[in-house]
């Protein structure tokens, strides 16, 4: 049996090299199925109680009342049984639920008399005081508005001081998507068990969660898992004998009247990014062709530009426009990043629309935030919230594109590619611009040699990373370029 439950993401660690496999409530129910307690070994609800408790003393050694509030699945049955096991090391244990134990299942009978044998108190109300509250209402059970009593227990948790570890996932979080109800659990810590879940560390999940540990109870699926959890991408050595043209050319097309800044922080972001030489190519005819603050960047007008040699960055600050220069970039340009105002652009023209769709399969990288993607889609972006991972297929289907969606826990689509999500990344990043420049980043390393793929997960990666690493409370999107 595992003996420790292993960290995956906390607001003091960053994340690591290694990818975990996510896999959906599905497939998770599917595993659990392929492991009942007949089979011989330990069981799960076993394995899963021993290592809450564990992981409860833990983080709280000198906790002395624990509270668990305790739901009628095999969530609850994972909460009685780690009350079971701190009631008899030594903890003041309350335990509140509402159903009848002995009618549901036998598992949960059998947590239910181990959790009195050991002599935790029972309650409907939780404690007056408690050092540590463990949800086990509802795990991976369906998302649901919380009644009475579930949603006083809850509300009592997010308003208390102590911290609150969820087991599995906190209450109310769908595993699915990081979509939430209005009323949910707001864990300090989350344990994980069995696999991970991809709806934990996109959307709401990460503010729901906490810092987030997993326990695989000494199960390791066979299914292909339904998404990934990016690990940092491997170092890129930069050969000696290296010169201008090695790395590749960038040219940013955007920046319309009253809109330069946006293009600029693009380009300054390939530059830094490794970019050998980048252009820009301004929409304002009046612009001035010189960044004092960026010299080594070339402008030129769009004219000037090898549709076959260049990476193009298109739409940054580009305003109307964009619509009447995205025809011919559409059909000539061969490796191309679409931000902001053209996808705007290309959501408002059926023409546009069918020239992106008609392009060769990875020559187009998209990076939409969730309203813009929700103009692509002729939804909404509390549609696109609500199903993320979706979405991103949606429109990765719809437009033969590499889709980056941008947000908490960015996602990262493609046709025939297993779903990643970003794990990097924090509020610092919540400034104008930032979406500038991770364009401008996902096109350096593009025409520095790597894949579309790869050079969209590394740039968005350290995208995030450099907010991570940032010492500051504010981080704005110049700073930013010069942290990537």
């Amino acid at each position: 049996m595992s003996t420790a439950s292993k960290r995956i993401l906390g607001h003091d660690i960053a994340p690591g090299p290694c990818a975990w496999p996510l896999f959906d409530v599905a497939h998770t129910r599917a595993l659990e199925a392929a492991h009942p307690a007949s089979s011989g070994s330990t069981p799960l609800m076993q394995r899963a109680g021993l290592a809450v408790a564990r992981l409860a003393l833990a983080l709280a050694p000198h906790a002395r009342v624990i509270w668990l509030a305790c739901g009628p699945g095999n969530n609850g049955g994972d909460g009685l049984l780690a009350a079971a096991h701190l009631q008899r090391w030594g903890k003041q244990v309350v335990a509140s639920l509402v159903h009848d134990p002995l009618q549901r299942f036998a598992e949960a009978g059998a947590a239910w008399q181990q959790a009195q044998t050991a002599g935790v108190r029972f309650s409907t109300q939780a404690p007056a005081h408690f050092d540590l509250c463990i949800d086990a209402l509802f795990g991976i059970g369906a998302l649901r508005a919380l009644q009475a009593p579930y949603a006083e227990w809850v509300q009592t948790m997010n308003q208390s001081a102590a911290p609150t570890l969820a087991v599995d996932l906190p209450s109310g979080l769908d595993a699915d998507t990081g979509a939430a109800a209005a009323l949910h659990v707001r864990a300090r810590h989350t344990l994980c068990l069995l696999t991970l879940k991809p709806g934990l560390f996109t959307g709401l999940g990460r503010d729901a969660c906490g810092d987030i540990w997993f326990d695989d109870l000494d199960v390791t699926p066979t299914d292909a898992p339904q998404a990934w959890l990016m690990g940092s991408p491997p170092a890129r050595a930069r050969p000696h004998a290296s010169h201008k043209g090695s790395f590749g050319d960038v040219a940013v097309v955007g920046g319309a009247s009253g809109m330069a800044g946006a293009a600029l922080l693009a380009a300054r972001s390939a530059l830094h990014g490794g970019a050998g030489r980048v252009y820009v190519c301004p929409l304002d005819p009046s612009a001035m062709p010189l960044d004092s603050a960026q010299p080594e960047l070339m402008f030129r007008p769009l004219a000037a530009l090898d549709w076959q040699t260049e990476t193009l960055v298109v739409g940054c600050g580009g305003g109307q426009a964009m619509a009447d220069v995205l025809p011919e970039i559409l059909l000539h340009a061969k490796r191309l990043v679409l931000d902001a105002d053209a996808l705007n652009a290309i959501a408002q023209n059926r023409l546009l629309q069918n020239l992106l769709a008609q392009r060769a399969a990875g020559s187009t990288v998209i990076t939409p935030h969730p309203l813009e993607a929700a103009r692509l889609l002729g939804s909404s972006a509390a549609q696109v919230q609500a199903q993320r991972l979706a979405a991103a297929h949606t429109l990765a289907a719809r437009f033969s594109a590499l889709v980056v969606l941008k947000g908490s826990g960015t996602v990262l689509a493609q046709t025939g590619e297993p779903t990643r999500i970003n794990p990097s990344g924090n509020a610092r990043l919540a400034t104008a611009g930032t979406g500038d420049v991770l364009a401008g980043l996902i096109a350096a390393y593009w025409a520095a040699g790597q894949s579309a793929w790869e050079a969209a997960s590394a740039a968005v990666f350290q995208h995030g990373m450099a907010a991570d690493q940032h010492p500051g409370t504010v981080l704005t999107a110049s700073r930013l370029c010069q942290w990537t």
